[in-house]
C-alpha cells in the first residue's frame, strides 16, 4: 500500500510544483502587460518606449567602449590642427519642431545665407571667429553623407536638430566619423534626435530627451572645475531654461554640471509626467563613445542666452561653457579631465 501511494505522493508535490511556477511567470506576465498598457496610456513623449525599456534594465549596453577613459579614444591621424587649423560644422537641420533661436529654415548647402534671426548660428561663427577657429553651418543632410567631408572638421556640432535629421548615409558617415576619432557636441534638443538609433542614444551618454518643465531660471552647479569647459565658470550661476528631464539618464559619463532642482520656483515635473531627478539632475556631461570624443548639454533653449549685455543672467557662463566644450571635443584643450 505504502509503495503504492508514493508515486501519488511524488505526482501530487510535482504538480503543485508545476502548478507554483506557472502561477509565478503568469503574474510576471500580466505584471509586464500591464505595466506595457500603463506606459502607453501615460501619453509619454516620442523616445518612451525605448528609454523607459532602458530604465527598467538598467544601463543600456551599445556594443562599443564608452566611459570616462581616454583608452576608448581612437587616433587614427585624421586631423592635422597644426597644418589645417581647427574647424568645426554646426548642424541645425530640423524635421519636427524647430526652436525659435535656430531662426527661418537654412537653404541647401554649405554656409547658406543667415538672417539676424538664424540667432545659434550667428553666434557661433561669432565664437569662433573670436577663438581662433573656422565654424561652417548647415542644415543639408547631404553636407554630411561622406566621412571623408565630415574629416575635415575637428568637431561637429548638433544644435536643437530634431527628429529623425540624419538620412541612412548620414548615420553611416557620423559613426565612421566618430570611430575615426572626431568630435561631437550635442547641445539643447540634439537630445530630440534620432530617438529610434540606439548608437545616437549611446553618442549622447545613454540618455534621451523625456519631457520637460517650464522655462524658468534656476541654478546651474558646476560638478567638475578641472574641465576645460567648466574651469573658468563660477561654483553656481543662475540660468533660465526648460531643464529637460531624461529617460535614460546618462550614464558611464562625467558630469561636469548639473541644476539645483531646490532653486526652480515652478517646479520640474515635466509635461508628460516626469519628477525630475532629484539631487543629481545632470545638464553637462562628457565622455569617450566609440572612438571618439562627446561633450554634451540639454542647456541653450533661449535665444537671449547669447546675448553679451549683460541682461540674461547666466549668458556670459553658458557660452563659455559650450566654447569649452567645443574646443574639448575637437582636441584644442584636455578632454573630459577627472575633477
Amino acid at each position: 500500500m505504502t509503495s503504492r501511494t508514493r508515486p501519488v505522493r511524488t505526482t501530487v508535490s510535482v504538480v503543485a510544483a508545476v502548478s507554483a511556477t506557472l502561477l509565478i511567470a503568469l503574474a510576471a506576465f500580466l505584471g509586464l502587460q500591464h505595466q506595457t498598457s500603463a506606459n502607453q496610456a501615460s501619453g509619454r513623449g516620442e523616445g518612451r518606449s525605448a528609454g523607459a525599456e532602458a530604465q527598467e534594465l538598467g544601463d543600456p549596453d551599445y556594443g562599443v567602449c564608452r566611459g570616462t577613459s581616454a583608452k576608448c579614444y581612437h587616433d587614427w591621424g585624421n586631423f592635422s590642427p597644426a597644418a589645417d587649423g581647427y574647424r568645426v560644422l554646426l548642424y541645425t537641420r530640423t524635421a519636427g519642431p524647430r526652436h525659435a533661436n535656430l531662426g527661418p529654415t537654412l537653404g541647401t548647402g554649405l554656409n547658406p545665407t543667415l538672417a539676424d534671426t538664424n540667432v545659434v548660428q550667428n553666434a557661433l561663427v561669432r565664437m569662433g571667429t573670436k577663438n581662433g577657429f573656422t565654424v561652417d553651418w548647415t542644415e543639408d543632410v547631404t553636407q554630411l553623407s561622406s566621412p571623408a567631408r565630415l574629416f575635415r572638421y575637428n568637431a561637429v556640432v548638433f544644435y536643437s536638430t530634431s527628429r529623425d535629421t540624419l538620412d541612412d548615409a548620414a548615420q553611416t558617415s557620423l559613426r565612421q566619423y566618430v570611430r575615426g576619432g572626431g568630435g561631437f557636441v550635442g547641445i539643447h534638443n540634439a537630445f530630440g534626435t534620432e530617438y529610434n538609433w540606439p548608437w545616437y542614444e549611446g553618442l549622447l551618454g545613454g540618455a534621451n530627451f523625456y519631457d520637460h518643465g517650464p522655462d524658468q531660471r534656476g541654478t546651474v552647479v558646476v560638478q567638475n572645475r578641472r574641465n576645460s569647459s567648466t574651469s573658468d565658470l563660477p561654483a553656481r550661476w543662475d540660468f533660465t531654461d526648460e531643464w529637460y528631464n531624461l529617460v535614460p539618464a546618462p550614464s558611464k559619463v562625467r558630469v561636469l554640471a548639473s541644476v539645483d532642482e531646490s532653486t526652480l520656483a515652478e517646479g520640474v515635473t515635466g509635461n508628460q509626467g516626469h519628477p525630475g531627478h532629484g539631487r543629481h539632475h545632470p545638464v553637462a556631461w562628457c565622455q569617450y563613445y566609440d572612438g571618439g570624443r562627446a561633450w554634451l548639454t540639454t542647456l541653450g533653449h533661449d535665444a537671449k542666452a547669447f546675448s553679451t549685455d549683460g541682461s540674461f543672467p547666466g549668458a556670459d557662463q553658458f557660452q563659455n561653457l559650450i566654447l569649452g566644450g567645443i574646443e574639448s571635443a575637437m582636441g584644442r584643450t584636455p578632454f573630459c579631465r577627472a575633477g
